[in-house]
Protein backbone atom coordinates (compact mmCIF):
# COMPACT_ATOMS: atom_id res chain seq x y z
CA UNK A 1 0.00 0.00 0.00
CA UNK A 2 2.73 2.43 1.01
CA UNK A 3 4.29 1.74 -2.29
CA UNK A 4 1.51 2.12 -4.45
CA UNK A 5 0.94 5.67 -2.63
CA UNK A 6 4.66 6.72 -3.57
CA UNK A 7 4.27 5.66 -6.87
CA UNK A 8 1.86 7.38 -7.09
CA UNK A 9 2.99 11.11 -5.30
CA UNK A 10 5.69 10.17 -8.16
CA UNK A 11 3.72 10.32 -10.88
CA UNK A 12 2.07 13.82 -9.65
CA UNK A 13 5.48 15.31 -9.40
CA UNK A 14 6.65 14.35 -12.62
CA UNK A 15 3.22 15.45 -13.98
CA UNK A 16 3.44 18.96 -11.75
CA UNK A 17 7.08 19.29 -13.11
CA UNK A 18 6.18 19.18 -16.41
CA UNK A 19 3.48 21.09 -16.35
CA UNK A 20 6.01 23.94 -15.13
CA UNK A 21 8.20 23.58 -17.81
CA UNK A 22 5.53 23.67 -20.07
CA UNK A 23 4.44 26.91 -18.50
CA UNK A 24 8.18 28.34 -18.47
CA UNK A 25 8.66 27.45 -22.06
CA UNK A 26 5.21 29.48 -23.02
CA UNK A 27 6.14 32.26 -21.05
CA UNK A 28 9.81 32.46 -22.51
CA UNK A 29 8.02 32.85 -26.14
CA UNK A 30 6.39 35.63 -24.71
CA UNK A 31 6.86 39.64 -25.93
CA UNK A 32 6.00 41.72 -23.32
CA UNK A 33 5.26 45.26 -24.43
CA UNK A 34 7.70 48.17 -23.45
CA UNK A 35 6.29 51.20 -23.55
CA UNK A 36 9.22 53.62 -23.31
CA UNK A 37 9.84 51.96 -27.17
CA UNK A 38 8.41 53.96 -28.06
CA UNK A 39 10.97 56.87 -28.29
CA UNK A 40 12.81 54.80 -30.74
CA UNK A 41 10.21 54.21 -33.08
CA UNK A 42 11.35 56.97 -35.52
CA UNK A 43 14.83 55.22 -35.20
CA UNK A 44 15.01 51.95 -35.51
CA UNK A 45 12.04 50.48 -36.83
CA UNK A 46 12.59 51.04 -41.06
CA UNK A 47 10.66 53.29 -42.56
CA UNK A 48 8.79 51.16 -44.56
CA UNK A 49 7.10 50.32 -41.54
CA UNK A 50 6.85 53.32 -40.00
CA UNK A 51 4.75 54.44 -43.57
CA UNK A 52 2.77 51.32 -44.27
CA UNK A 53 1.99 50.32 -47.85
CA UNK A 54 -1.77 51.10 -46.88
CA UNK A 55 -3.55 53.14 -44.06
CA UNK A 56 -7.01 52.93 -42.94
CA UNK A 57 -10.22 50.77 -41.50
CA UNK A 58 -12.09 50.28 -38.75
CA UNK A 59 -10.50 53.46 -36.61
CA UNK A 60 -7.13 51.60 -36.63
CA UNK A 61 -8.04 49.27 -34.23
CA UNK A 62 -8.47 45.35 -34.03
CA UNK A 63 -5.40 44.78 -36.76
CA UNK A 64 -7.41 46.76 -39.26
CA UNK A 65 -5.40 50.03 -39.75
CA UNK A 66 -2.92 48.03 -42.15
CA UNK A 67 -4.70 45.44 -43.66
CA UNK A 68 -5.29 46.20 -47.01
CA UNK A 69 -8.93 45.03 -47.42
CA UNK A 70 -9.85 47.83 -44.73
CA UNK A 71 -7.31 50.60 -46.68
CA UNK A 72 -8.28 53.86 -47.20
CA UNK A 73 -4.94 55.75 -47.96
CA UNK A 74 -2.43 53.73 -50.40
CA UNK A 75 1.78 54.66 -50.20
CA UNK A 76 2.84 56.27 -53.10
CA UNK A 77 6.37 57.55 -51.92
CA UNK A 78 8.61 58.06 -48.78
CA UNK A 79 11.05 60.81 -48.53
CA UNK A 80 14.40 60.06 -48.21
CA UNK A 81 15.24 63.78 -46.47
CA UNK A 82 14.74 63.78 -42.60
CA UNK A 83 15.20 67.79 -41.80
CA UNK A 84 13.19 69.92 -40.23
CA UNK A 85 13.29 72.12 -42.84
CA UNK A 86 12.65 70.22 -45.50
CA UNK A 87 9.26 68.63 -44.35
CA UNK A 88 8.11 71.32 -42.67
CA UNK A 89 5.95 74.88 -43.78
CA UNK A 90 7.15 78.06 -43.06
CA UNK A 91 5.32 78.91 -39.43
CA UNK A 92 5.64 75.56 -37.98
CA UNK A 93 8.99 75.24 -38.87
CA UNK A 94 9.79 78.43 -37.25
CA UNK A 95 7.76 77.18 -33.52
CA UNK A 96 9.06 73.18 -34.31
CA UNK A 97 12.73 74.95 -34.42
CA UNK A 98 11.98 76.57 -31.69
CA UNK A 99 11.27 73.87 -29.50
CA UNK A 100 14.28 71.73 -30.91
CA UNK A 101 13.13 69.86 -33.45
CA UNK A 102 14.81 66.59 -33.96
CA UNK A 103 13.63 65.27 -37.59
CA UNK A 104 10.62 64.98 -39.71
CA UNK A 105 9.57 62.01 -41.67
CA UNK A 106 7.93 62.21 -44.68
CA UNK A 107 5.31 59.96 -46.95
CA UNK A 108 2.82 60.92 -49.22
CA UNK A 109 -0.49 58.73 -49.87
CA UNK A 110 -3.44 58.58 -52.08
CA UNK A 111 -6.90 57.55 -51.22
CA UNK A 112 -9.26 54.75 -53.37
CA UNK A 113 -10.58 57.34 -55.74
CA UNK A 114 -6.92 58.26 -57.13
CA UNK A 115 -8.80 62.05 -56.70
CA UNK A 116 -6.94 63.40 -53.31
CA UNK A 117 -3.05 62.76 -52.19
CA UNK A 118 -1.91 63.64 -48.89
CA UNK A 119 1.61 63.70 -46.55
CA UNK A 120 1.66 62.60 -43.44
CA UNK A 121 4.36 63.71 -41.23
CA UNK A 122 6.14 62.27 -37.96
CA UNK A 123 7.68 65.31 -36.20
CA UNK A 124 10.27 64.14 -33.80
CA UNK A 125 10.77 66.06 -30.81
CA UNK A 126 12.79 66.43 -27.81
CA UNK A 127 11.88 63.61 -25.13
CA UNK A 128 10.04 66.22 -22.49
CA UNK A 129 6.30 65.56 -23.11
CA UNK A 130 5.27 69.58 -23.06
CA UNK A 131 7.16 70.72 -26.62
CA UNK A 132 4.85 67.78 -28.60
CA UNK A 133 1.90 69.84 -26.64
CA UNK A 134 3.13 73.05 -27.21
CA UNK A 135 3.78 72.89 -30.98
CA UNK A 136 0.13 71.30 -31.56
CA UNK A 137 -1.18 74.85 -29.07
CA UNK A 138 0.88 76.97 -31.45
CA UNK A 139 -0.37 75.33 -34.97
CA UNK A 140 -4.09 75.45 -33.50
CA UNK A 141 -3.50 79.30 -33.74
CA UNK A 142 -1.72 79.71 -37.16
CA UNK A 143 -4.83 80.80 -39.63
CA UNK A 144 -3.97 78.64 -43.38
CA UNK A 145 -0.80 77.14 -42.24
CA UNK A 146 0.18 73.92 -44.13
CA UNK A 147 2.26 72.48 -41.93
CA UNK A 148 4.04 69.76 -43.61
CA UNK A 149 5.54 70.44 -47.01
CA UNK A 150 3.98 68.14 -49.55
CA UNK A 151 6.18 65.85 -50.88
CA UNK A 152 5.67 65.00 -55.01
CA UNK A 153 6.32 61.59 -56.13
CA UNK A 154 7.06 61.16 -59.95
CA UNK A 155 4.94 58.93 -62.19
CA UNK A 156 2.20 58.75 -59.61
CA UNK A 157 -1.06 61.05 -58.54
CA UNK A 158 1.39 63.01 -56.44
CA UNK A 159 3.70 63.99 -59.59
CA UNK A 160 2.22 67.39 -59.30
CA UNK A 161 1.67 67.81 -55.67
CA UNK A 162 2.83 71.38 -54.48
CA UNK A 163 2.59 73.51 -51.82
CA UNK A 164 0.18 75.87 -54.00
CA UNK A 165 -2.60 72.75 -53.97
CA UNK A 166 -3.19 72.49 -50.37
CA UNK A 167 -6.34 72.01 -49.35
CA UNK A 168 -6.63 71.78 -45.80
CA UNK A 169 -4.26 70.71 -42.87
CA UNK A 170 -3.58 69.17 -39.31
CA UNK A 171 -1.29 69.08 -36.87
CA UNK A 172 -1.59 66.98 -33.11
CA UNK A 173 0.82 65.89 -30.38
CA UNK A 174 1.07 61.89 -30.03
CA UNK A 175 -0.98 61.47 -27.15
CA UNK A 176 1.08 58.71 -25.04
CA UNK A 177 4.34 60.19 -22.71
CA UNK A 178 6.86 57.58 -24.66
CA UNK A 179 6.00 59.07 -28.09
CA UNK A 180 8.00 62.55 -28.17
CA UNK A 181 6.05 63.07 -31.60
CA UNK A 182 4.11 65.71 -33.21
CA UNK A 183 1.78 64.44 -36.25
CA UNK A 184 0.89 66.38 -38.83
CA UNK A 185 -0.51 65.88 -42.42
CA UNK A 186 -1.22 68.23 -45.64
CA UNK A 187 -4.31 66.73 -48.45
CA UNK A 188 -5.30 68.18 -51.49
CA UNK A 189 -6.68 67.58 -54.92
CA UNK A 190 -5.06 65.48 -57.62
CA UNK A 191 -6.05 68.20 -60.11
CA UNK A 192 -4.84 71.00 -57.97
CA UNK A 193 -8.44 72.06 -57.31
CA UNK A 194 -8.36 74.45 -54.24
CA UNK A 195 -11.37 74.23 -51.47
CA UNK A 196 -13.56 76.78 -51.87
CA UNK A 197 -15.18 78.71 -53.37
CA UNK A 198 -17.60 76.58 -55.26
CA UNK A 199 -18.77 77.36 -58.71
CA UNK A 200 -22.03 78.59 -59.77
CA UNK A 201 -24.69 78.96 -57.07
CA UNK A 202 -22.86 76.97 -54.43
CA UNK A 203 -20.58 79.19 -54.32
CA UNK A 204 -23.19 81.90 -53.31
CA UNK A 205 -23.45 80.03 -49.87
CA UNK A 206 -21.58 81.05 -47.41
CA UNK A 207 -22.17 77.50 -45.55
CA UNK A 208 -21.49 75.33 -48.19
CA UNK A 209 -17.77 77.03 -48.60
CA UNK A 210 -16.90 76.07 -45.59
CA UNK A 211 -18.01 73.08 -45.74
CA UNK A 212 -15.91 72.43 -48.71
CA UNK A 213 -13.14 74.07 -46.42
CA UNK A 214 -13.78 71.81 -43.56
CA UNK A 215 -13.99 68.10 -45.49
CA UNK A 216 -10.43 68.71 -46.71
CA UNK A 217 -8.84 69.66 -42.95
CA UNK A 218 -11.24 66.65 -41.81
CA UNK A 219 -9.38 64.58 -44.40
CA UNK A 220 -6.13 65.79 -42.90
CA UNK A 221 -7.09 64.86 -39.37
CA UNK A 222 -7.97 61.38 -40.15
CA UNK A 223 -4.86 60.74 -42.14
CA UNK A 224 -2.67 62.15 -39.06
CA UNK A 225 -4.46 60.28 -36.60
CA UNK A 226 -4.23 56.73 -38.58
CA UNK A 227 -0.59 57.03 -38.43
CA UNK A 228 -0.93 58.36 -34.70
CA UNK A 229 -2.51 55.06 -33.97
CA UNK A 230 0.07 53.20 -36.04
CA UNK A 231 2.92 54.47 -33.93
CA UNK A 232 1.17 53.35 -30.90
CA UNK A 233 0.85 49.66 -32.42
CA UNK A 234 4.52 49.78 -33.19
CA UNK A 235 5.04 51.20 -29.79
CA UNK A 236 3.38 48.32 -27.82
CA UNK A 237 4.78 45.27 -30.51
CA UNK A 238 8.45 46.65 -30.70
CA UNK A 239 9.73 44.82 -27.89
CA UNK A 240 11.33 41.92 -28.26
Amino acid sequence: MIGSLLGLFGVLVLIGGGALAAQAYSNSRQTIANPEYGEAVWSDEPVDSIFPDTLGGRDGRLGGLTNPKFSYWHRLGISPETSCSEGLTARTLAKAKELGCKAVLRATYVDPTGDMVGTVALIVMPGDTSKKQELADAFEAMENEGAVAPLSVPGTPASGWKKIGRCGSALTAAYDEHLPYAVAATVGAVDGRLAGPLPGDWGKDYSDVMADKESWYAEAKILARMLELHIEDLQLGGAK
